[in-house]
């Protein structure tokens, strides 16, 4: 059923054109839907005006069996009264009265006719028509002549029972029609059931197959946003629909080669900053180097010095300037995610085994806690959050150390965690630490500071805050701590499946 609702979406969004608005894509879509609750709507009024007629046909048609049966009963009555009476006087009176209450019988005879009887209920009719006017017959023939009274009483007990048969014959038209509008009623109600099912059914297909078709420039809207969202700006945007939508789109597409000028700009400047940078800085490094090996001539000592801080600030200008290339191209790796499910713990392993001969160098002791655990990510970037704080933990780490490193699953959430034996972060910079280009106090050893860029840990927060995650300095104990948790089920592939 939902793949012939799709291929009709499809077929649908196809041949039929959009309106001009989206509100009018709503009006027209609702319309739609409510067409066959309306027919539904309507063929119920018109059955139910039916049935009320079929009723009132069957009341009247009851009420009149009902009037004919007393009036039947009266006539009969009045026929025997004054039948018995004409057998034993000679009276014109009675002649006439006779004659007046036959013409009434036959009247009532002729409108129990008109009653819906069956060929059964007719023959009794008739029979008793015959003898009622048989039994006239016998008492107003001319000339009179005198006869037995039992003829008149057997004829009379004769014409008393066809009229019984007739009462019957209109008691079972009562129930007839009784039975007759109970059987409508119910084959009405079976219906009517039965279009509400089959009604709902196909407003809800039309509901479906509308759904499709107006979601379609909404889902196109909401795959250009995604798309300039991942930094792609490679696609033309395209949005098919209502004019606002598609007006929509065109700006959106707007947008999108806007951002694309504005990163060509961007790696642009970047390329030129580095290039004219690193120049003249590559002179001046070549110059400190030849006037350090005192290729001009020999130094003074303070001279030499000077030298020496000269060449080692530009080393280290190079090297900040390589750094941040590094981190901007980070930062545009975090905005495109390629997630997909992976192990984590067989990701955690692979991630710390780079670092054990580093490790083993310091004589640290590097020890690996990884549950079974799968969840949706970007691998390389995940990889790159591991190796970033366990190289973190070898580099601050003192020799024969520890490092540990855990890795497991907590409800919806992927946990890792990298602990080590070193001086840890102090309290007031567990929020900084994660800053670009931030390096704090602690020492690894007591021969100085260890020389970093300050960028590992700020690039590991922009991987896992673009999955969705947190990264943070877990306090209340000695050594350093950091806790990475991430949702099993990615937020970006989350996004994409709403």
């Amino acid at each position: 059923m939902l793949d012939v609702v799709k291929a009709a979406a499809k077929t649908a969004a196809a041949v039929l054109p959009y309106p001009r608005s989206f509100l009018a894509l709503l009006l027209t879509g609702f319309m739609l839907v409510t067409i066959p609750l309306v027919g539904a709507l309507a063929y119920s009024a018109w059955n139910t005006e039916r049935l009320a007629g079929l009723s009132r046909t069957a009341v009247f048609t009851a009420s009149e069996a009902a009037r004919a049966s007393r009036s039947l009963v009266d006539r009969i009555s009045a026929i025997e009264r004054v039948a018995q009476q004409m057998a034993v006087l000679n009276d014109p009176e009675l002649a006439v009265d006779y004659a007046r209450v036959h013409r009434s019988f036959r009247q009532l005879a002729d409108e129990i006719a008109e009653l819906p009887l069956d060929d059964a209920q007719v023959a009794a009719l008739n029979r008793t028509v015959e003898q009622e006017q048989s039994l006239y017959d016998l008492l107003t023939e001319q000339p009179r002549r005198r006869f037995d009274k039992r003829i008149v009483t057997e004829r009379m007990d004769g014409l008393i029972e066809s009229a019984r048969e007739v009462l019957a014959i209109n008691n079972r038209i009562v129930d007839r029609e009784v039975h007759r509008l109970r059987l409508k009623a119910e084959q009405a109600q079976r219906g009517l059931i039965v279009l509400a099912m089959l009604s709902t059914a196909v407003a809800l297909s039309i509901a479906l197959a509308l759904t499709r078709y107006i979601a379609r420039p909404i889902s196109e809207i909401d795959g250009a946003i995604r798309q300039l969202g991942g930094a792609d700006f490679s696609k033309p945007i395209s949005v098919r629909g209502p004019e606002d939508l598609r007006y929509l789109g065109r700006r959106l597409d707007w947008l999108r080669r806007r951002l694309d000028e504005f990163e060509t700009q961007k790696n642009r400047f970047l390329r030129h900053v580095s290039h004219e940078l690193k120049t003249p800085l590559t002179a001046l490094r070549e110059g400190a180097e030849l006037l350090h090996d005192e290729v001009a001539g020999p130094l003074a000592p303070p001279q030499h010095q000077v030298v020496s801080i000269m060449r080692d600030n530009s080393v280290k200008l190079q090297r900040l300037i390589e750094e941040l290339l590094d981190y901007q191209r980070a930062l545009h790796a975090a905005a495109s995610l390629e997630v997909r499910p992976l192990d984590l713990d067989e990701l955690v392993r692979d991630a710390a085994r780079p670092h054990e001969l580093a490790a083993q160098a310091k004589g640290l002791r590097l020890t690996i806690d990884a549950q079974a655990t799968t969840l949706e990510a970007d691998p390389q970037k995940l990889r790159s959050i591991v190796d970033n704080l366990i190289s973190n933990a070898v580099k601050f780490t003192p020799e024969g150390g520890t490092i540990a490193v855990r890795a497991r699953s907590a409800g919806g959430e992927a946990v890792i965690e990298v602990m080590d034996t070193g001086p840890g972060v102090p309290p007031e910079e567990r929020e900084s630490i994660f800053n670009l280009f931030f390096r704090g106090r602690s020492k690894a050893t007591e021969g100085g500071r260890v020389k970093g860029s300050g960028l590992g840990l700020a690039i590991a927060r922009e991987f896992v805050e673009a999955h969705g995650g947190q990264i943070a300095v877990v306090g209340g104990g000695a050594g350093g701590h950091f806790r990475v948790t991430l949702p099993r089920r990615s937020a970006r592939a989350l996004a994409d499946a709403a």
